[in-house]
């Protein structure tokens, strides 16, 4: 009985038991992703609201879900558990107030409150992200790249899982997508609260062991990638029963438990601990803190003459803003995001103009081509430095020239453009938000990672507005004017064949090239930094 006490608290101290439970966390985290497709439709049903009415409570979503500053801050001076309450509390009070308000249980309220209590609502998962993403890179620095892509990948595929769970309990009205949304997650939050965090590593851990167990957690998600892209597919082909929907819903749910087998494998089955790595551990080619700080002392630059932190070491928010590097990456970011948002907001658009009746198909599989993006990225990142000590933004650069060649390959009107364009867009998007962040946090440290990380989020909305919202849009009026033949005051103009977006996807392919020459001169800056950490690896 003491051998299973001792190793189920071996297990609760795990940091592969917290990486599984962040990936939970993360997987309710994107409420923001059911807005558009199923609360906006209800809340605009029973409070009467116009299409312009529904598009400002669309900007209190987008500004929620891009506004992270407060969750940096808080999780620099306060633990996990108190951060993942926060955001818990605002995801509760602020789509509760919806729901209370759509089903009329609160008389109607104006507009603007409205504004506020979705703003709230969906700026509690900036709350869940930043915990989640700053337990688990402290947990795994040597993996950050790995890490923060399946995590980024989880929360991208939150909005299909959130749907599925959904719809298995057949719901009688439209707004209880509204009280699951303002209920599930922190009540899933509030589950794990005192699980995900920061744990004490003894030692480093075996770079054999940690591979083998991140290979079975990329099995995980590729078999969870296929299976929703299957569901999502035949849902959109076929009309299947509340039978089939509830049996899909659980086996999908089987899945999602099914990574916890990693650590409990681990602790019960092989019992590997941190006291066992710390005596058969010797081989290994991790970096850990202390590594760092190691590189950090055989700068050429004496401490003493040393007034600001140097690459590799931890950088407060203020501090980052004054490196040129920092700004290289986000303004890379900014394009390189703007450009696959675009195609991303305007994917219907561009199935509509394409004369595909189905967009819900190309939708499906851009979501499914973000998750394996984000997932393939933060991998194919690690590779880089570990096996060619090169700097973790040559992958960010290799990506932005995919994109590139994708948008190329839709102006120029080949055949099966709208597939290209889907997949290749949808996997560069999401490899941008596995590859930058991990990229600053090697860069300018672990301890401020949440202020640095919830900065580079609203590369996201300026990317949107100047990309999206001006240029695309002027550009397909401009054809839909040109084709209806009627003056600039005609209102639903409607735009028909390639040449819609064709023009728009030419100048977003030169945009990603200025991306990528922004990540090569991060590259060319930050190279010796990356060799040198390569060699302190290695000893």
């Amino acid at each position: 009985m003491a051998l299973w006490r001792q190793k189920l608290e071996t297990l609760t101290n795990d940091r592969w038991l917290v990486f599984v439970c962040a990936m939970w966390i993360q997987s309710v985290a994107g409420v923001g992703y059911l807005f558009g497709g199923s609360m906006s439709p209800a809340i605009k049903t029973s409070l009467g609201y116009n299409q312009k009415q529904i598009g400002l409570l669309g900007v209190a979503k987008n500004l929620g879900d891009a506004i992270g500053f407060v969750s940096g801050a808080l999780s620099d001076v306060s633990p996990s558990w108190t951060v993942l309450l926060v955001g818990a509390a605002q995801n509760f009070v602020g789509y509760g107030v919806v729901w209370l308000v759509v089903t009329g249980q609160l008389p109607n309220l104006p507009l603007w409150i409205l504004f506020v209590a979705i703003f709230v609502g969906t700026n509690g998962e900036t709350y869940y992200n930043t915990a989640s993403l700053v337990s688990c890179i402290h947990n795994f620095p040597e993996s950050r790249g790995p890490v923060v892509g399946i995590l980024k990948g989880f929360s991208g595929l939150s909005g299909a899982i959130l749907t599925q769970v959904y719809l298995m309990f057949n719901p009688s009205h439209d707004s209880s997508v509204i009280l699951m949304v303002a209920l599930g997650p922190p009540l899933v939050v509030l589950a794990l609260l005192f699980v995900v965090r920061p744990v004490e590593r003894s030692c480093r851990a075996s770079s054999r062991s940690d591979d083998l167990r991140f290979l079975a957690i990329y099995g995980f998600c590729v078999v969870l990638a296929v299976y929703l892209l299957g569901v999502l597919v035949l849902r959109s082909l076929v009309d299947i029963t509340q039978t089939v929907t509830t049996a899909s819903g659980a086996i999908l749910v089987v899945l999602m438990v099914a990574p916890v087998l990693v650590p409990s494998a681990s602790v019960f089955l092989l019992g590997i601990n941190n006291a066992a790595l710390a005596k058969t551990g010797e081989e290994t080619t991790s970096v850990d803190l202390n590594e760092i700080k190691t590189l950090i002392e055989r700068s050429d630059i004496s401490p003493e003459k040393r007034r600001a932190p140097c690459i590799g070491e931890d950088f407060t928010l203020l501090q980052a803003l004054g490196q040129f590097d920092f700004w290289l990456i986000f303004m890379s970011l900014v394009l390189g995001v703007g450009s696959g948002i675009t195609v991303i907001d305007n994917l219907g658009q561009i199935c509509y103009s394409l004369a595909y009746s189905n967009a819900k198909v190309f939708v499906s599989l851009i979501s499914i081509s973000i998750f394996l993006g984000r997932v393939a990225g933060g991998y194919f990142s690690e590779l880089i430095i570990r096996k060619l000590s090169l700097p973790r933004t040559m992958a960010m650069s290799a990506v932005q020239a995919i994109m590139s060649l994708g948008l190329i390959y839709y102006a120029i009107d080949w055949p099966g453009k709208i597939y290209v364009v889907t997949i290749v867009i949808g996997m560069g998007y999401g490899a941008h938000w596995a590859i930058a962040p991990a990229s600053v946090s090697d860069i300018f440290g672990l301890k401020c990672f949440g202020s640095l990380y919830n900065f580079q989020i609203t590369a996201l909305p300026i990317g949107s507005f100047v990309f999206s919202g001006v240029i695309a849009s002027n550009i397909y009026d401009y054809y839909a004017r040109k084709q209806a033949g009627t003056s600039p005051e005609t209102e639903s103009l409607t735009c028909t064949g390639s040449v819609c977006y064709s023009v728009t996807c030419g100048l977003m392919s030169v945009v990603c090239l200025m991306a990528m020459l922004l990540s090569l001169s991060v590259v060319y800056r930050t190279r010796t930094f990356y060799l040198r950490l390569h060699r302190v690896s290695k000893t």
